[in-house]
């Protein structure tokens, strides 16, 4: 059985050790040494990733109690191998998993609700809990998670006996009856937990709760924490310095400058419409009656004035009225309408033979096509259409 160096120390990067199993394994080895510092994936922790005897260690996993590395080459049973984790990937985990420790704990304290989701991956720590909080209550918890993270409490991880065990009030998502490890983080938590974890809280540095939604009767929050945190940090200040400039504002304006923005873009929005109202109103006027389709084609518009203009030339056509917005190469989105047709009935036809879809009532169907324009026309130009 191999010596798990992580439980021992999860400050270990580099170690020795004998190399006890080698197979092949798809494009890969699975390896097995008599100790490890690679700690597998496990506990909502990612795998450790690095190097060993000179070959890439890419994943790392347990099978039937047993630690397997795959590498991306073969090493030789009875090799002393010399072994290097990723260090800085393992110390954010190890932040990251211990900053959740500290946020469920004073959770489950403060309002007795336990953690039943835990993952982390390249979108942060996201943590379920099976009550809701608001973010208001959220926010005071973040603040107490940092003042004992700056309080430097003792980490420790260790394997009570059951007696021991039966003793101990702590907190777990799965129902363990031996074998379990305790990660307990002093006057704080105790959890059952199979991670390495930090020594101390400092090692953090902060902790920060980025967004909170219902789910599930519960709350969903991501977090992040130490080294990945600042790095979220560093871009959210060099998006907030390009926003600034962009809007000639001062960062702690920003949020006023975008409704001003906003409201701007609204303001103008409701007179280009007024405008095209007016456009379509004389577009329309000037048209003759006729027996056959009437097609319009209008690059810019939105369906909202698609259905306009198809309503408002409706009367002066006989056959279907169509009016579509876009371009050759990026599809077109099309309004048709008729007093004559049954849309309905033909709007399979019209999309099998245009590369489109939707559908609608017998008076009017809407959708989008894939046909280029020339297509369009030379399709509504036959009878079979009208």
């Amino acid at each position: 059985m191999t010596r798990l160096l992580y439980y021992e120390d999860s400050h270990i990067r580099s170690f020795d050790a004998v190399v006890t199993s080698c197979r092949k394994a798809g494009e890969d080895y699975e390896v097995t040494l008599s100790e490890t510092a690679f700690f597998p994936e496990g506990g909502g922790q990612s795998a450790d990733t690095g190097m060993l005897g000179g070959t890439a260690v890419k994943y790392t996993f347990e099978r039937e109690g047993e630690v397997i590395h795959r590498t991306a080459s073969p090493l030789t049973v009875g090799e002393e191998v010399h072994g290097e984790i990723d260090w800085e990937k393992r110390f954010r985990n190890m932040q990251n998993h211990t900053a959740e420790h500290i946020i469920s704990g004073i959770v489950h304290r403060r309002h007795g609700f336990s953690n039943v989701g835990f993952h982390m991956g390249e979108e942060g720590v996201i943590v379920d809990f099976d009550g809701f909080i608001t973010p208001e209550e959220l926010a005071d918890i973040e603040r107490e998670a940092n003042r004992i993270v700056t309080e430097n409490h003792a980490v420790m991880a260790y394997f009570p006996s059951q007696e021991e065990l039966g003793s101990i009030d702590y907190r777990s998502k799965l129902d363990l009856k031996e074998n379990v490890r305790l990660v307990v983080i002093e006057d704080v938590d105790v959890c059952a937990c199979c991670a390495p974890h930090v020594r101390h809280t400092g090692e953090i540095g902060v902790i920060k709760i980025f967004e909170s939604g219902r789910r599930k009767g519960g709350v969903r929050l991501r977090m992040l924490a130490g080294g990945a945190a600042y790095e979220d940090y560093v871009r959210r200040f060099q998006n907030s310095m390009r926003i600034s400039a962009l809007l000639s504002a001062k960062q702690e304006d920003l949020a006023a400058a975008v409704e001003r923005l906003l409201a701007e873009r609204d303001k103008l929005s409701y007179e280009l419409g007024g405008a095209r109202r007016e456009i379509i109103a004389a577009k329309v006027a000037g048209l003759e009656p006729r027996a056959g389709n009437l097609l319009f084609f209008e690059p810019s518009y939105g369906v909202d004035e698609l259905r306009l203009l198809v309503n408002s030339a409706l009367p002066r056509c006989g056959g279907i009225c169509g009016a579509f917005a876009g371009e050759d190469g990026h599809g077109y989105r099309y309004v048709l309408a008729s007093r004559a047709v049954n849309m309905r009935a033909v709007a399979k036809d019209i999309n099998t033979a245009l590369s489109g879809r939707g559908g609608g009532t017998p008076e009017m169907i809407t959708g989008t096509l894939s046909a280029a324009r020339a297509e369009i026309e030379k399709y509504f130009e036959s009878e079979a259409v009208t």
